[in-house]
């Protein structure tokens, strides 16, 4: 497989932005998130693996391009279990939105925000207080909580009926709710897949990236490479549309300058990468 065997970017800032990756590749970075990107979108989240393909794809990259990092909402040490990236030598994962850093097998995080701890506790209670569906459940992921009602009768109404309440309660326990696909993410301010992904791009020194991402989360991190092109860094963005029956985040294929169909487009996508730098272009 080669890169002309996969969709090629239809904005000339991706054109730009993948032909600065294949021109210098050590001074590129291929940035991805993993829900909905390189694992398939689940129920539960705790059965979420990487696509079959991903680690394949990421050690034939790993080892042309200057850095492979993963940038999830998900604790770091949890991603590189369901991704498998411990077997893959170089990668990076930054979780809970950049609060946590996974490197080399070991993971450094500040202290965790107190809000998190008292909301933990009187969260069940405001649920019950509004009458929230069944089927609607609370994700503790230690430094965020997660409340998704994707298994609930009807998932976008009772997305609807809870992100007034839920908000409330962030803001008044110092955080902020995140929102993506039938998930309402409450965590502390000032953290995001945007503000994860500069720092990290600066740290390696970056001329070119491709980042890839698929839900409302992976906003920040479009926006901050769109703002860093108007610095002079080359950037591809892609969005992962899903082939579950989900559309697309709307606003995300709209910015992205790529569609790929799911986590194996991505896989296809990394894979025609890597085999294209091995054959020393």
């Amino acid at each position: 497989m080669g890169l002309e065997d996969v969709s090629l970017p239809r904005t000339d800032a991706g054109r730009a932005g993948l032909e600065a990756v294949l021109a210098s590749p050590r001074d590129a970075v291929v940035a991805l998130d993993f829900d909905g990107t390189l694992a398939p979108i689940v129920a539960d989240p705790s059965r979420a693996r990487a696509h079959p393909g991903v680690a394949q794809a990421l050690r034939g990259l790993a080892p042309h391009i200057g850095s492979i990092v993963v940038v999830t909402g998900r604790p770091a040490a949890l991603a590189v279990e369901y991704g498998g990236f411990g077997a893959v030598g170089g990668v990076v994962v930054l979780g809970h939105y950049g609060a946590e850093r996974w490197e080399a097998g070991e993971v450094t995080a500040p202290p965790v925000h107190p809000g998190v701890a008292a909301v933990r506790e009187v969260l069940p209670a405001v649920l019950a207080g509004v009458r929230a569906p069944d089927g609607t459940w609370v994700e503790d992921k230690g430094r965020s909580l997660a409340v998704h009602t994707r298994r609930t009768e009807a998932p976008q109404e009772a997305f609807e009926l809870l992100r007034a309440p839920v908000e409330a309660l962030a803001a008044e326990h110092g955080l902020v709710v995140e929102p993506g696909r039938l998930v309402l993410e409450l965590r502390p301010p000032g953290v995001d897949k945007g503000a994860a992904l500069t720092g990290f791009l600066r740290e390696r020194e970056a001329r070119a990236v491709l980042y890839a991402g698929d839900d409302l989360g992976d906003v920040p991190a479009f926006a901050a490479v769109e703002k860093l092109r108007g610095e002079g860094l080359a950037g591809l963005l892609v969005c992962s549309g899903t082939v579950d029956g989900d559309a697309p985040v709307r606003e995300l294929a709209d910015r992205a300058d790529l569609v790929v169909a799911g986590p194996a487009g991505v896989v296809g996508l990394l894979t025609a990468l890597g085999e294209e730098l091995s054959r020393g272009r």
